[in-house]
């Protein structure tokens, strides 16, 4: 089976329910993302309620929902290498958090899975992955 890198944008989405949800969810030998998804899917609820978009029944549910999403995916921790790698030049536009999951990704590529395919719904992440030799699930290359 295929083993992916998925970023936050593929969780938010599966979580959400979205039509445009990466469908390969689950259909892997093993999925990798970065602690960093611990933030930014919980800064997202958070940003929903305090919004006024979910009721509290909506944030309780999204929560469980969450953490069974979490317990799916191995995560790494953030790292000094991981942290080097991220502030390192890119060969493409990188905002900070997405050159972390791109750092992180690398390092998951070279050290376990050689064949590892990154996932995200950002195009200009998926850009810089693709210059950086990963090859992408399609979520993100249909305009590219």
């Amino acid at each position: 089976m295929v083993n992916f890198y998925v970023d936050s944008s593929v969780i938010l989405r599966v979580l959400r329910g979205q039509k445009d949800a990466w469908k390969g969810w689950g259909n892997w030998g093993k999925a990798y993302s970065s602690t960093l998804i611990r933030v930014e899917c919980r800064r997202f609820i958070d940003r929903m309620r305090l919004e006024h978009n979910w009721t509290d029944d909506d944030i309780a549910n999204v929560g469980i929902q969450l953490r069974r999403l979490e317990r799916v995916i191995t995560k790494a921790r953030l790292t000094p290498a991981i942290m080097e790698r991220a502030a390192a030049p890119m060969p493409t536009i990188v905002k900070t958090l997405d050159a972390i999951h791109i750092a992180t990704a690398s390092l998951i590529r070279e050290r376990f899975q050689p064949d590892l395919i990154f996932v995200t719904h950002d195009q200009q992440q998926a850009r810089a992955a693709l210059a950086l030799g990963f090859d992408c699930a399609d979520v993100a290359l249909s305009t590219l």
